[in-house]
């Protein structure tokens, strides 16, 4: 059985296969394109899933999409007409990439004719496949509870908005995913946290991270001001005050309203600089009440649930990291599922799932160990790659040993192997690679390699079972989405990858799950004593990690980088012609 999943036509456009309810490939768009959280039809990741699993388009059985049109359209009508004349911005043409669309209802139109676009794209006009629309909501809860370890779950999926629900608290059992309690538009713990975002001259659905990385920097002096913004209920709702946001309205161009600013100050401009506390301060008012509305939601669901303590957590909301942290730290939830693309992209593989199991019946989908989904390169293009500029090389039977020398050494080394990561993080596969005990490196890093802003926090590749020899509250982390507090008596030894309030977003790796990986941190500590390696995305500021080897040649010619790593390949620019 064939089946593919596809998030598109919003703000980020994605495709993932499962054969046999086995997620064989999965893949953001924006790496192909090379234009970062690219909404257009994902056609060249449906191009490579499909190859990955050995099939044509005329082989595919089903396509499942991420969201259902038609559940839409009846709300979204009343919101219009309640909020008439500032909602006629819903028709205005807006430019998404290379592709313009007419507002939402040129998304609105693409979603119903999917299955067309689908076909035309690949130039297959005669394919023949179900086509099934899945609910935003179980789309997402489908993508966190069905690849997690557990037959008996809890379930909490929070974004900016589905067709209308914005929350979801529901149980998974064996294979059925029960609703327990929806939250619904304008009423939106995304959409709250998006507006601070913009307000803070950053973009959302793109830089809520910034966001909860300033934070840090920054006291909740305004945290009783954000609390008349949003209420949570003893029923386990939360409302928004509208009078403070104008998201409502459908412009798009601001989501914060008049009273907003007089509440807040004047908004900061995306060129303005960052040094007024007052916005680090705000950032962290903010995190401070989303983190409140976060944990009060968990322990709602732990008091209805049924009497699980495991929590599968999804929705752009799961990539907030902290929050993740305080979870486990401050909950009795026990364990925590967070699957690597818990945002939209993630959707679309979350309606494959849902197919599969809820709906086909089929066997239930494997547990996923790793995030390892994307395209792979052998040695030969990678020698290609470097020979093409002109770069002289080295092929190395220790590179893991030669890499670990490097680091100790205080290079900054890129590191391209196998196959590339699924989601917004980079896991040992994409990424670049510092010495974490240098505390200088994390502004290095910032200012000569990524070019982005200097608050921005590392983290922290370490041994799994290490864990606890370095953090506190140990858990799981695979796929670097928990926030936990590094020990006090460990901060000097890893001064790079803890970030202002002494935490590290970390990423436990495993010797079975990425074998080189973990040997180049094995290495390391041989060299140093730490088990511990700085990892950050393998790309710059404003563009998509990279995916092939000539994309992370480019990268390290344009940056900072002392050594290029491809496979077994070494290239450094030192004594280089």
């Amino acid at each position: 059985m064939h089946i593919l999943g596809v998030t598109s036509f919003i703000h980020a456009s994605s495709a993932a296969l499962l054969i046999d309810g086995e997620i064989v490939a999965a893949a953001d768009e924006e790496r192909f394109t090379r234009v970062k959280h690219t909404g257009v039809f994902p056609a060249n990741a449906i191009r490579f899933c499909l190859q990955q699993g050995g099939i044509e388009l005329d082989q595919l059985d089903h396509l499942a999409f991420y969201w259902h049109p038609w559940r839409a359209v009846g709300p979204r009508l009343l919101q219009l007409v309640s909020n008439l004349p500032h909602s006629l911005a819903f028709f205005r043409r807006q430019e998404t990439d290379a592709q313009a669309v007419r507002g939402d209802v040129g998304a609105w139109l693409g979603m119903v004719k999917v299955g067309g676009t689908l076909r035309r794209a690949l130039g297959v006009p005669a394919a023949r496949f179900r086509r099934h629309y899945i609910e935003h909501h179980l789309a997402h809860a489908a993508s966190c509870y069905y690849p997690s370890p557990w037959d008996d779950a809890l379930i909490l999926s929070l974004d900016g908005t589905g067709e209308w629900t914005t929350t979801l608290l529901a149980r998974g059992r064996g294979q059925r995913i029960e609703k327990i309690q929806e939250v619904v538009y304008p009423h939106s713990l995304g959409v709250f946290y998006g507006a601070a975002t913009q307000f803070l001259g950053y973009r959302v659905y793109s830089d809520e991270w910034k966001v909860m990385g300033l934070a840090a920097y920054g006291k909740p002096r305004f945290a009783d001001r954000v609390r008349r913004l949003i209420r949570l209920h003893p029923d386990g709702s939360f409302r928004l005050d509208l009078d403070y946001f104008s998201f409502q309205l459908a412009d798009k161009r601001t989501w914060y309203g008049a009273r907003f600013v007089e509440l807040f100050g004047p908004p900061r401009r995306a060129d303005e600089p960052i040094e007024d506390e007052r916005f680090a301060d705000i950032a962290a008012s903010f995190q401070q009440v989303t983190e409140e509305i976060g944990l009060g939601l968990v322990r709602h669901l732990l008091q209805v649930g049924g009497g699980s303590r495991k929590l599968c957590l999804a929705g752009g909301v799961a990539l907030n990291s902290v929050l993740n942290g305080k979870i486990l730290a401050e909950t009795e939830i026990d364990e925590l599922f967070v699957q690597p693309a818990a945002n939209d992209p993630g959707a679309g593989l979350g309606a494959a799932l849902y197919l599969h199991n809820a709906v086909l019946k089929g066997r239930r989908t494997p547990t996923m160990r790793h995030a390892y989904l994307g395209p792979e390169f052998d040695a030969a293009r990678m020698r290609s790659a470097l020979e093409q500029r002109g770069l002289e090389y080295q092929r190395c039977e220790d590179i893991e040993a030669r890499t670990a020398a490097l680091l100790d050494a205080g290079k900054v080394v890129g590191w391209f192997q196998g196959r590339m990561e699924y989601g917004p993080r980079a896991l040992g596969n994409r990424s670049i690679l510092a010495d974490p005990r240098r505390a200088e490196m994390k502004d290095v890093v910032n200012a000569k390699v990524k070019f982005r802003e200097r608050f921005r926090p590392f983290a922290p590749s370490i041994l799994a079972e290490r864990v606890g020899e370095y953090f506190e509250h140990p858990s799981p982390s695979p796929f670097m989405i928990v926030v936990l507090p590094v020990r006090p008596e460990k901060r000097g030894a890893i001064p790079a990858v803890t970030h202002a309030d002494g935490t590290g977003r970390l990423q436990t790796v495993e010797r079975e799950v990425n074998p080189r990986y973990y040997r180049l941190i094995e290495a390391f500590e041989r060299c140093t004593g730490v088990p511990v390696i700085m990892n950050t995305s393998f790309n710059v500021q404003g563009e998509p990690i990279v995916c092939t080897p000539e994309e992370a040649v480019s990268c390290y010619l344009g940056s900072g980088l002392d050594a290029l790593v491809l496979g077994d390949l070494l290239t450094s620019k030192r004594g280089q012609r």
